[in-house]
């Protein structure tokens, strides 16, 4: 499918976000989110971050960034952090949510959704068009589009509203994948939009399960991810077990 494709889908316009975008968090809100997260000690190498929104239908809300401008993050990682986001909008349900993290070990050679990462391709005409100098701000080429895309490894969570409603996802890159992790965790909830209803984590969330940390065998384990060291050390686990929990759903 094209750009011009998706303009004009389920009431988008190009370049303009679709009406379920109302009811996430604006540009603003992400950047001011994300900003705060990334200053946070999330046992990275402390780089500045692009962070993006989608919506339940895999259109793109709101792309940032933390840094002075555009080059002072990875500019591979903006594609990324909407890869990011549409697979956790893509792989989570109202009752079930999974991270990106939660499917690194199943899309191994031999693991049950082996090829997952093959599938649902970045739009890439989507992802490259331009101008450049309007990636990252409010009005960045992507609002308003789908960007496809399925990334396994740490950086992308659902989002859920107090009522337990799925309203799509942030995803999160820029540093090591356990810190785009704790990174992602920390934005959605200063965003107000961790009533997660379940998932396959240890804590029964869909936050990171690390190998060789989490008990085996168990659930926990067949979604698993590596522990990102630096240097040969283990500066991300401890941070990751102590991130804020999951809000509970308000009663009717």
């Amino acid at each position: 499918m094209t750009a011009a494709a998706n303009d004009g889908e389920n009431g988008t316009s190009q370049n303009g976000a679709s009406s379920r975008c109302a009811s996430l968090p604006s540009y603003a809100q992400l950047k001011t989110a994300l900003t705060a997260a990334r200053q946070e000690d999330n046992g990275g190498f402390d780089l500045d971050m692009w962070g993006t929104i989608v919506d339940r239908d895999g259109v793109v809300c709101a792309v940032a960034f933390t840094g002075e401008n555009r080059g002072s993050q990875w500019p591979g990682s903006r594609v990324i952090s909407a890869q990011k986001a549409n697979t956790a909008n893509a792989f989570s349900l109202p009752g079930l949510a999974l991270s990106t993290a939660n499917l690194y070990a199943a899309v191994q050679p031999g693991g049950s959704l082996y090829g997952l990462q093959h599938s649902n391709p970045v739009e890439t005409l989507v992802a490259y068009r331009g101008p450049a100098a309007r990636f990252g701000q409010s009005n960045d080429p992507m609002v308003g589009l789908r960007i496809g895309g399925v990334n396994v490894f740490g950086g992308g969570l659902a989002l859920y509203n107090e009522r337990g409603v799925l309203l799509g996802a942030v995803g999160v890159s820029g540093d090591t994948s356990c810190a785009d992790h704790n990174i992602a965790w920390r934005t959605r909830h200063a965003l107000d939009l961790d009533f997660v209803p379940g998932g396959v984590s240890a804590a029964g969330d869909d936050n990171i399960n690390y190998i060789g940390v989490v008990p085996v065998p168990s659930l926990a384990n067949d979604f698993s991810h590596p522990v990102c060291e630096i240097a040969g050390e283990d500066n991300v686990t401890d941070i990751s077990a102590t991130l804020p929990p999951i809000q509970e759903v308000e009663e009717d």
